[in-house]
């Protein structure tokens, strides 16, 4: 009885383990730009980062199926989704060029100096011009 209940025990160990290390990536698809085995935790802050930057919520790039109740993040139907991935490339492309990490510093590829919330600062669209206050230029 003894031995039958160690080797239950030691098989549940053993099952219990086995899952616990081979836990998989989750496989995204249709990443174009950001890294296919990106982490979800490194997703998920990428894409609130672009939320709060835009001040837009999910559905802005991605589409939802109401019916079905779920996203299909990998649908390329909405136009924002292919502005954001051209944003995310001008804003690598500057990075890159123009502030570059210290030289020998393995740790940073690039200083994030230029990001979506330097011209959207919380808008979808990024205001162009400054605003003009007429009272201003009318007390000169």
């Amino acid at each position: 009885m003894k031995k039958t209940f160690l080797i239950v025990v030691a098989f549940i160990c053993f099952i219990t383990l086995s899952v616990a290390f081979t836990h998989e990536p989750p496989e995204y698809k249709n990443l174009k730009i950001l890294p296919k085995d990106i982490s979800k935790e490194a997703l998920d802050s990428i894409m609130h980062h672009y939320s709060r930057s835009l001040g837009v919520k999910c559905g802005f790039c991605h589409v939802h199926n109401e019916e079905l109740k779920t996203w299909d993040m990998a649908n390329d139907a909405k136009p924002e989704k292919q502005i954001a991935r051209k944003m995310m490339l001008m804003e690598k492309g500057i990075n890159t060029t123009y502030f570059p990490a210290e030289e020998g510093d393995k740790n940073v590829h690039v200083i994030q100096a230029v990001t979506c919330y330097t011209c959207h600062k919380g808008e979808a669209m990024p205001v162009s011009f400054p605003e003009m206050k007429t009272d201003s230029l009318s007390k000169k």
